[in-house]
């Protein structure tokens, strides 16, 4: 994990080395202020000469300034790296999400990779700022303040061992007892944010079915759990600060006592006196402070654990040594294909799924709710790896591709349409950066988004809030549509992206495409029979398996489970801006 954490560091390593470096030469200059006093005191006030009082003074205002000077170094440079480390952090989980396949962000809940970015990180921000000061300059200051004790008074330092032995004992017993609460901790902190994000994200469903106490309570009960726990941690905490009092003036009464006795049997001078309690005193603040370096390690080393399971995560799918670049054409084999989605748990989602697609074939697939429909496409894109057989692209089978290169040439729209904040030109340029506004005009004409967006009043500058919450689910899927074509893919994919289109509208989209884009194939996932009956032929699902593969025609008339579609579908009424087959025909 420490290795891990500290290849983070990267361009402010100088910072990080710097850092602890000015403040080892800030607590040299302070422990041997005390020692210049004890000079004045000894050899310039009680002797009466006010020349060593001026001499000694000087140095002693010249190391204050050094101090300060190299303090104020090794903050800078401490805050330079413990900021950059952060950032870098940020950046590496970003990135690193990035190459994740589906499956690995399935491990992780979208609220727990948020507080892993962001209070996780802070919280091995602060502790890294804390451990390049606070860390180097405690114990730096008490071995050299302990040094100094020992040379003005070996036994009367001796006091400083029992206080540091019952410190250590008190300091092992807090943390044992807070790590184990701090991880449960920053779970809880994902249950939180969890419940944010999605009461935000559906704050429309919770106010048309008027639920807002049920969410606020859901809150409640996960920050009050919170609440609990952060108690319990901070309690065991407040134990630090009653056992630190406790040593800090015990040492100074044990000192007060014993130091009389030395200096009236002439053991010990005034001036020693008086530096043996500045030293104690930075001691005892050495202690303090690494009191406090324990407890923010404690608190970060959970945080700390979490980012780096994020960073160490193996992305399940890779690039093969000498990946193809180039897809020959629009083909799709799946050859005897078996997929779940959880490898090893033996619950299949598709099973020995064998079909042959031609490049430029429109194909449909249809089937009820559950039956491996999203699945299935998914893997043309190679979204997810099968199991048992091989997708093959263009020839190819789709592990063979470099990732990047296939998902050029395969768009996908998925069923979860997602626009992001930006113009509607910004989202177009998805497909494609360097498309002109000619191509994303006529790739919105394709995709029949043209007419909307034509009455903004900014058009193709008009701004779309994030997650496209400003135009309407039909407007949204069109602008997606739009956006894969701009990619000019030789497989399109339309994961059921056109549900919330009219089927007027479905009807001139479907048209388009078999006019402008004739070598592309299409694969066309629908609910309703009239987004795919007129494909080149149809794919009939029915719990993650082929059931039937044929034409409109002929599914129509051997397809038991594509017949009960067709009817429920017409004989019920026809979509909704469609009349029923009965007034079709006249009857």
């Amino acid at each position: 994990m420490i290795k891990t954490l500290l290849a983070q560091i990267r361009q402010y390593k100088t910072a990080a080395i710097l850092a602890p470096v000015f403040t080892v030469f800030e607590v040299l200059m302070e422990v041997l202020i005390p020692f210049v006093t004890a000079s004045i005191i000894d050899e310039g006030i009680e002797a009466g000469n006010i020349h060593q009082v001026y001499f000694y003074g000087g140095i002693m205002l010249l190391m204050a300034l050094l101090s300060l000077v190299f303090g104020v170094l090794a903050g800078r440079n401490a805050a330079r790296a413990s900021s950059g480390l952060a950032c870098n952090l940020r950046e590496s989980i970003y990135e690193k999400v990035q190459t994740f396949s589906f499956s690995n962000i399935d491990k992780f809940s979208t609220a727990g990779l948020v507080t892993r970015m962001t209070t996780d990180v802070t919280n091995v921000q602060n502790s890294t700022q804390m451990i390049l000061r606070v860390a180097v300059r405690a114990p730096v200051m008490l071995i050299c303040s302990m040094v100094m004790c020992f040379f003005i008074s070996a036994r009367l330092s001796a006091i400083f061992l029992v206080a540091i032995v019952i410190l250590a004992a008190a300091l092992l017993f807090i943390m044992v007892k807070t790590t184990k609460i701090f991880n449960e901790v920053f779970r809880k902190y994902d249950d939180l944010n969890a419940s944010v994000q999605e009461n935000v994200s559906a704050i429309r469903v919770v106010k048309a079915f008027v639920r807002e106490d049920y969410e606020n309570n859901k809150f409640t009960r996960a920050a009050q759990t919170l609440y609990s726990l952060f108690v319990k941690a901070e309690g065991n905490l407040a134990l630090n600060n009653p056992v630190m009092m406790l040593v800090v003036y015990g040492c100074i009464l044990a000192i007060s006592w014993f130091g009389a006795w030395f200096i009236v049997a002439g053991d010990l001078t005034t001036g020693n006196l008086t530096s043996l309690f500045s030293y104690v005193m930075n001691v005892l603040m050495s202690l303090m402070m690494l009191s406090m370096v324990f407890v923010m390690i404690t608190m970060s080393a959970a945080s700390a654990r979490r980012i780096v399971e994020v960073l160490n995560e193996v992305p399940d799918m890779s690039d093969p040594d000498q990946p193809e670049t180039q897809v020959q054409d629009g083909s799709i084999d799946f050859d005897h294909v078996t997929f779940s989605y959880k490898h090893g748990s033996g619950e299949k989602t598709l099973r020995d799924i064998d079909l042959h697609i031609k490049s430029g074939e429109t194909i449909g697939i249809i089937g009820g709710t559950g039956c491996g429909k999203s699945s299935l496409v998914s893997l043309v894109s190679r979204l997810y790896d099968v199991d048992e057989g091989s997708v093959r692209v263009g020839g190819k089978d789709v592990r063979c591709y470099d990732m990047e290169a296939l998902r050029d040439q395969v768009a996908v729209v998925l069923q979860k349409n997602v626009l992001f904040s930006g113009t509607i030109l910004d989202n177009l340029r998805w497909g494609r950066e360097d498309a002109t506004l000619e191509e994303c005009a006529e790739a919105c004409r394709l995709a029949c988004a043209d007419e909307f967006i034509q009455r903004f009043p900014d058009r193709y500058d008009t701004w779309i809030e994030q997650g496209g919450s400003n135009v309407s689910g039909g407007q949204k899927q069109r602008l997606c549509i739009a956006r894969a074509l701009l990619k000019k893919p030789k497989v399109l994919i339309l994961d059921d992206s056109t549900s919330a289109v009219d089927t007027a509208t479905d009807a001139k989209i479907r048209q388009a495409f078999a006019q402008k884009i004739p070598g592309t194939t299409k694969l066309i996932v629908a609910e309703r029979i009239s987004s795919v009956q007129d494909a080149d032929r149809i794919l009939v699902m029915d719990n993650g398996r082929v059931n039937g593969f044929d034409t409109h025609e002929a599914l129509l008339k051997t397809n038991k489970i594509y017949r009960e579609i067709y009817e429920a579908q017409t004989q019920g009424g026809g979509d909704f801006d469609q009349p029923a087959q009965t007034e079709k025909e006249g009857v």
